[in-house]
């Protein structure tokens, strides 16, 4: 796997490349539609109203802008009234991940992330799991943010040195993680405190979705719950603010034993 990789956003031009872009999930930050274009009556919305539906289904960033403003930004002048921003990004494998923790001599240490769909929530975890000393960080090829331009300016360039794996089932990724004799903890406020639990040794952060929390499936294969004290009057923390408080406590615990 290339060290210091660089981040590098590509622009999608012209209505069949977009809506292929968007079909085979790559990872799109944003889509330009011109508004002139997607007016109705002019023969041309069709394409561009199934682009915006897909586009939502997705979860992807529509704006509509002038005409001129995608004429600026066009490279090939046949932008036929829509361009998309996308993520030109190599993905580590998962066995990347743990090999980067034997060369250091380390337990491995991943955050594992069931289904985070804001990109700011992801670049900020990246940010987080590299400065706290985790090996990499785990997503889900589908429903969830990958690495986008939005996902790579939030993590102020940990883009660029915290490995990420995508994988199509977290559930069977963090079973064959318990092969190579990982542990998993998840994040949930029905779980024992986290200043409770032993959390040194080759550990791994599960982190849900924002909403909807750890899945059941993925909640059942972890051998931790942890829950976060509070003191306040609201029941949640943002999801990247959980898993920054809970990979420090991690953190803690094995500079502790390192003493």
């Amino acid at each position: 796997m290339a060290e210091n990789r660089r981040y590098v956003e590509i622009k999608l031009e012209g209505r069949n490349a977009v809506l292929e872009a968007i079909r085979s999930h790559r990872n799109i930050d944003r889509i330009l539609i011109a508004e002139t274009e997607a007016s109705p009556g002019d023969g041309k919305s069709g394409a561009l109203k199934s682009i915006a539906s897909l586009a939502q289904r997705e979860r992807i960033p529509v704006s509509y802008e002038k005409k001129e403003t995608l004429d600026q930004l066009s490279e090939t002048g046949r932008h036929q009234g829509v361009m998309a921003f996308a993520a030109n990004y190599s993905y580590a494998e998962v066995s990347d991940l743990l090999e980067i923790a034997r060369k250091k001599g380390e337990a491995p240490f991943l955050i594992l992330l069931d289904g985070i769909e804001d990109p700011h929530n992801l670049g900020a975890i990246l940010r987080t799991a590299n400065l706290a000393g985790a090996h990499g960080v785990v997503i889900p090829k589908r429903r969830a943010a990958g690495l986008t331009p939005t996902v790579a300016r939030t993590s102020a360039g940990a883009v660029n040195y915290t490995p990420v794996a995508r994988v199509t089932n977290m559930a069977a990724a963090i079973e064959e993680l318990k092969k190579a004799g990982m542990w998993f903890v998840c994040a949930d406020m029905g779980g024992t405190s986290m200043y409770k639990l032993d959390l040194t040794g080759p550990m791994g952060l599960v982190i849900g979705n924002e909403g909807e929390g750890v899945s059941r499936l993925v909640r059942e294969k972890c051998d931790y719950i942890a829950s976060i004290p509070m003191k306040g009057d609201i029941d949640s923390l943002n999801a990247s603010v959980a898993c920054g408080v809970l990979a420090y406590e991690i953190l803690r615990q094995r500079m502790i034993r390192e003493v």
